[in-house]
């Protein structure tokens, strides 16, 4: 195993911290050396040293492609803070439905892994709207830094485990078993979703107009003080008026820096 020096540790979280906004702390060392041993022998690299010249110098940008998908750990579920999803359903499709008068819905999940949470959005919405949904945008955004899970979540196929805790009548309607152990989402709950590559410590965002919500959940763990707070404001100037934001029950925003007002917790809103 090649081991990693405290300058390499400390370039190489430099370098992830500038391109991806991840705050690798020194906990991590054993993950990061773990996670990149196998690249390391692939490439045929002596040490970390050689790693981060390769990364840095390669302008394809498949080196730090594959660098980021090792360092991310994109764990998800379906129903994951099932609070969540009864509010969405329960508070804000009706709010959206009385007063999105284009009826272009907006949703964005920002950091969604390897889909479950678009997908479970994609289906809360289409059994509200029923018989009306073909009258309404309901597209949603699912991004995600790592190439990898992306491709997974594209795939939308899942272990028949992994789909139990999805109501059973969801399951029978918005799955397809594809053998004893795996289930895949429904072509037409699939085409709901748009997946994108995205970075979210890019310095603005390109969308041209604003979300009605956003999920960003479980995704600023990773990050320092200053990246949350900056990425926060991104999100606000990024809202519609009246629109969520959806953060993880393990993080908190500052009530007194915060544009956003607190509606429970975990759940903002811009007025």
């Amino acid at each position: 195993m090649v081991a990693i020096t405290d300058k390499e540790f400390k370039q190489l979280s430099e370098y992830v911290k500038q391109h991806f906004g991840i705050h690798l702390k020194e906990e991590k060392r054993p993950l990061v050396i773990g996670r990149l041993q196998q690249v390391l022998s692939e490439k045929r690299l002596a040490s970390f040293t050689e790693f981060m010249n390769d990364v840095v110098s390669d302008r394809t940008g498949r080196a730090a492609k594959l660098l980021v998908d090792k360092i991310t750990t994109n764990h998800t579920f379906f129903m994951r803070e099932v609070d969540h999803f009864q509010h969405f359903k329960n508070e804000v499709l009706p709010y959206l439905a009385q007063t999105v008068k284009d009826k272009d819905l907006r949703i964005w999940s920002a950091g969604c892994s390897s889909g479950e949470e678009p997908y479970t959005l994609a289906m809360m919405m289409d059994e509200f709207f029923g018989a009306e949904k073909s009258g309404w945008n309901t597209k949603l955004l699912a991004t995600d830094i790592s190439g990898r899970v992306l491709e997974k979540a594209q795939q939308g196929i899942y272990s028949t485990e992994s789909v139990q805790a999805i109501p059973p009548a969801w399951r029978s309607r918005y799955f397809q078993q594809i053998d004893p152990h795996q289930t895949m989402v429904k072509p037409e709950i699939q085409r709901e979703i748009i997946f994108r590559k995205f970075n979210l410590m890019e310095p603005t965002f390109p969308f041209k107009r604003k979300f009605h919500v956003i999920f960003c959940r479980n995704v600023m763990i990773y990050f320092d003080g200053p990246t949350k707070n900056a990425l926060i404001n991104k999100y606000y100037e990024m809202t519609e008026p009246g629109g969520y934001l959806y953060i993880g029950h393990s993080e908190s925003l500052d009530r007194d820096s915060t544009r956003y007002q607190y509606v429970k917790p975990a759940v903002y809103r811009k007025l």
